[in-house]
């Protein structure tokens, strides 16, 4: 089967990549500062959805145990409860859990939470849906776009933040294709650019947002950065994502030009 690429997608579509983002200084995100019961830091989100089941992801505050309820009613009666991983700071406190046995083409509900590792409390949960896939042929509908938080764009309070994700939520879609550059991890972001008119515009600005990441815990935070917004985490809970990589998520611009220089010269060779 021939692989799905970001730019295969937009050669066969016709089009050119899109920026995603529609967009202060907050601190960096943190891990494991102690509080009387967990926080769920960054929502809940779904991906790898099947006719029979799903992934659930999470990010705790601190070691605990993330547990996730299964229900077909929003009211979660009759729901059933699944444990999940330990999140721990091996994994920056994120966790996933795969959920089987579902229906083809239903509504899901999930309600998620972070247990203590002593079992005595938990935190708030965070609740969520998804369909799961039809089985023959049936309506899809999903929604698709790329290139977040770059070219020096970030999540811009003054503006609502990411107002392109609420209103892809709109649609209603099944899921959400993200077609590559889910972080520009080599697009350091200001806290303010100028405008040519004179406005300015805020940025939403992390330490591991202030520059190029160079270390696993700055590629952390250039993905946690994205769900410090309200409107990608809503959409997050309620669309599952089949996401693409491209290379602002691990390239930097002279590396990757240098690369494709090569390549090209190489096939004009081969050509010749």
């Amino acid at each position: 089967m021939t692989e799905l690429n970001r730019r295969t997608l937009l050669r066969a579509g016709g089009i050119g990549a899109g920026a995603v983002a529609a967009g202060i200084v907050l601190p960096g995100v943190a891990y494991a500062t102690p509080k009387a019961r967990p926080v769920l830091t960054h929502g809940v989100q779904t991906g790898d959805v099947t006719s029979d089941g799903a992934i659930v992801w999470t990010r705790a505050d601190r070691p605990s145990r993330m547990l996730v309820e299964v229900s077909r009613d929003p009211s979660f009666r009759h729901a059933r409860c699944l444990r999940g991983p330990v999140l721990t700071p091996d994994t920056d406190g994120t966790g996933r859990l795969r959920l089987t046995g579902l229906a083809p083409g239903q509504e899901v509900h999930y309600r998620v939470r972070a247990e203590d590792l002593d079992g005595r409390t938990a935190s708030e949960p965070l609740v969520g849906s998804f369909r799961t896939a039809p089985v023959g042929r049936a309506d899809v509908r999903f929604t698709w776009s790329g290139d977040v938080a770059g070219q020096g764009w970030g999540i811009n309070p003054d503006t609502g933040g990411m107002t392109a994700y609420a209103a892809m939520a709109a649609r209603r879609p099944d899921f959400f294709l993200h077609s590559g550059d889910t972080v520009y991890s080599d697009g350091p972001l200001q806290a303010s650019v100028t405008l040519p008119d004179g406005r300015v515009w805020r940025n939403i600005v992390t330490p591991e947002k202030s520059k190029v990441a160079e270390t696993l815990a700055e590629y952390r935070g250039q993905f946690a950065y994205n769900l410090l917004d309200d409107n990608v985490r809503a959409f997050a809970a309620r669309v599952p994502s089949i996401v693409q990589w491209d290379d602002h998520q691990v390239c930097q611009p002279t590396t990757l030009y240098r690369t494709r220089t090569a390549k090209s010269r190489a096939v004009g060779r081969n050509a010749a």
